[in-house]
């Protein structure tokens, strides 16, 4: 329960924020937001399932009501306060702007810092190898396919002064310029071979930024790094779980990246290469390892490093034979996820091969840390042993969850599987892929039930009218105490937009709609103002971009440069007095912000469904259908419900901002879905011909 100081906490910092923060007014809606995140964060609902998820539109300052509601709390009850985002412009708005703000002038005394994945940081160790004479050739690494070119050694020169003089903390954000994939790989840190208990490792730039964590009150992360931290367990990377408050900001990502995260893929003629590689590797590893039970374990790891080869041989023979009907992208997917009993048979085999050659790998990379740590062997000849086995280990790892999915019969959590065909100058080769339909489960039972707290947000999370799609993908469908709250943004709709639906003399599904596109564009566009078009696909844009390019139209089009490049032009149009046309894909709605000026004409030409064509959208269509359900209801229509709302969602950014919505796509009044979707709308004017 709310406790009468903490109540007063919450209200005094909330006036000390309204009287700092400029042009403040009071919200209903974020007052409402700030005194349902404290009830629910403190048990108001449920004792032990304290969770809410929160659809907050534009304008309803659901940052500030979350730290003013969650932050006391947190530190009240002694509690970590995690904010997890998807994408990186949020993550600097929170770091930059939002909490030293909030540092400054709520009178709450907190620490905050930015977590990053192990991957973001360099590995000392491997940087002042990577610059050693005797490591030049760098044949230690099987990461590098080619020599370093000098521009590539002179990055890695001049990193390795920068650190040494200072200069640079050992993140690769924080680097003024690019540094190259290539480069990256070769000094990244990894979780086997950076380890906090080899002195050499002490002071990486990683675990001095981990240290430095535990002393935080506020952590910022991002989705994918909390997916890590769950799939070791959860307390690993972050906080413990039950000692921790989430907030997870562009909640509606969540289930997308953890099905990514949940998914495995191995190529088979790939593998087979580099565990020959493993095997010439290991004796080359015993060697060095002065622990006599090295031997043992290496004797282990090449007869089930042989037993996977040979089993995979199997697999490669039974695909080359097998009458597979492939697609035009070379791909076949397993109906139902049911993989053929000659491959289950020996994808069991396989499984059990590679979890026995990881254990084995993973004692003798442990045997040599602690060889290194005893002062048994010298840090610069253990250092690119552990870096080379800890790849191993990691292809392993994701060798042993694909062929261990793949083994599977009978499971309750349908899975997609397939197979791409991959052709080369001298040889073919088939990588298997394996993706859980649904990971609602696994977010339950590893987030959910496990956190003190957890707050989801977005500004598009219901969809067609409810919170029924997003609750089944998450895994909180008819969980206890979880409370649903919409709050409405501050706009006035009605007088700030209008949404026009003109008569059109076609319909997108029709075959000369893309030229019917371009030939209507020109008289919903505006030379003198801001113009955003959005389309469907990339083909159809382009389709369009070439004629009305050919009528010499000046257009600036998503993907002809950078994000950050295009909107400077756009902008820089706009403020020399010019009209501005940019053309995008619904991808660059997405946290996209055009306040006022930079955007006053906003063309949608169609409804943003997705054609299911990768596997794991055509599995789910089909596990859909299974159940008897409808996939283009069920599925489709919510995920298009909320990418209209999304892509309207970029014309109003602020109160005093206005203008036109034009949809090119009559099936929002023709059809009885779209009459739904149009429903789920903010209320703009509408003008429908």
């Amino acid at each position: 329960m709310l406790s009468d100081a903490l109540k007063k906490t919450i209200r005094q910092t909330h006036q000390h924020i309204a009287d700092n923060l400029e042009g403040y007014h009071p919200r209903t809606s974020q007052n409402y937001l700030v005194a349902e995140i404290a009830k629910t964060l403190a048990g108001e609902y449920h004792k032990s399932q304290r969770i809410c998820v929160i659809e907050a539109g534009t304008g309803t300052g659901k940052s500030l009501a979350y730290c003013l509601s969650a932050l006391p709390l947190a530190l009240a009850k002694k509690k970590k306060l995690i904010i997890s985002t998807a994408t990186v412009a949020l993550q600097e708005q929170l770091i930059e702007k939002e909490l030293p703000f909030f540092k400054a002038h709520s009178g709450l005394d907190f620490k905050f810092d930015l977590v990053k994945g192990r991957q973001r940081y360099v590995c000392v160790q491997k940087l002042n190898a990577a610059l050693n004479e005797d490591m030049v050739q760098m044949s230690m690494l099987p990461t590098l396919s080619s020599p370093l070119s000098d521009m590539e050694q002179k990055c890695l020169r001049d990193l390795q002064s920068a650190y040494q003089n200072k200069k640079w903390q050992g993140d690769r954000d924080s680097w003024a310029d690019t540094i190259p994939d290539k480069v990256w790989n070769i000094i990244a840190c990894d979780k086997h071979a950076c380890q906090r208990q080899m002195k050499s490792h002490h002071l990486c730039p990683f675990h001095l930024a981990r240290q430095k964590m535990a002393q935080m009150d506020v952590l910022v992360i991002n989705h994918a790094l909390l997916l890590a931290d769950l799939e070791l367990g959860g307390g690993k990377i972050l906080p413990e779980l039950d000692e921790s408050f989430y907030v997870i900001d562009e909640a509606h990502h969540l289930p997308h990246i953890t099905r990514d995260f949940s998914s495995a893929a191995a190529t088979i003629k790939g593998t087979i290469d580099w565990l020959d590689k493993l095997l010439k590797f290991s004796g080359k590893m015993a060697n060095v390892i002065v622990s006599q039970k090295a031997i043992g374990q290496n004797f282990k790891l090449n007869d089930a490093a042989n037993d996977a080869n040979k089993d995979l041989r199997v697999v490669r023979d039974i695909l080359d034979k097998a009458d597979f009907n492939y697609n035009d992208d070379d791909t076949f997917r397993f109906e139902h996820g049911v993989v053929p009993e000659s491959l289950t048979d020996k994808a069991k085999d396989i499984s059990d091969a590679t979890l026995d050659a990881l254990r084995a790998l993973s004692k003798m990379h442990d045997a040599l840390t602690l060889d290194v740590s005893d002062g048994d062997v010298k840090p610069y000849l253990a250092d690119p042993l552990l870096t080379e086995s800890g790849l191993y280990i990691n292809r392993l790892e994701q060798l042993n969850k694909l062929w261990f999915s793949y083994a599977s019969k009978g499971e309750n959590t349908p899975h997609a599987r397939w197979i791409k065909r991959l052709e080369y100058k001298h040889h073919h080769d088939h990588l298997l892929c394996d993706c859980p339909i649904e990971v609602g489960y696994y977010l339950k039972d590893k987030l959910w039930q496990e956190c003190a707290g957890a707050v989801l947000c977005s500004a598009t999370l219901s969809a067609m009218g409810t919170f029924d799609h997003f609750s089944k993908e998450s895994g909180l469908r008819n969980e206890p105490g979880v409370k649903y709250i919409k709050a409405n943004s501050p706009f006035d709709y009605p007088n700030q937009a209008t949404l026009h639906l003109p008569i059109t003399e076609k319909d997108p599904t029709d075959k000369t709609f893309s030229d019917y596109l371009a030939s209507i564009l020109p008289t919903y566009l505006n030379k003198e103002a801001a113009n955003l078009v959005l389309f469907a696909s990339y083909w159809q844009m382009d389709h369009v971009v070439k004629i009305l390019r050919a009528n010499h139209w000046k257009i600036l089009v998503q993907g002809e440069q950078s994000r950050d490049s295009l909107l400077k032009a756009h902008k820089s149009h706009i403020d020399s007095g010019k009209g501005s046309v940019l053309f995008g894909t619904q991808s660059l709605s997405e946290g996209l912000d055009l306040p006022g000026h930079y955007l006053e004409n906003l063309i949608i030409t169609k409804i943003p469904f997705a054609v299911p064509t990768s596997p794991i959208e055509e599995a789910q269509a089909e596990f859909v259908q299974s159940k008897g359900g409808n996939p283009f209801l069920s599925i489709t229509v919510p995920d298009a419900a909320k990418k209209l709302v999304q892509s309207c969602g970029r014309l109003l950014r602020k109160e005093s901002d206005s203008g036109r919505i034009t949809v090119l796509d009559r099936r929002l009044v023709t059809k009885r879905y779209g009459k739904a979707m149009l429903d789920t709308l903010p209320p703009f004017k509408r003008q429908i011909d």
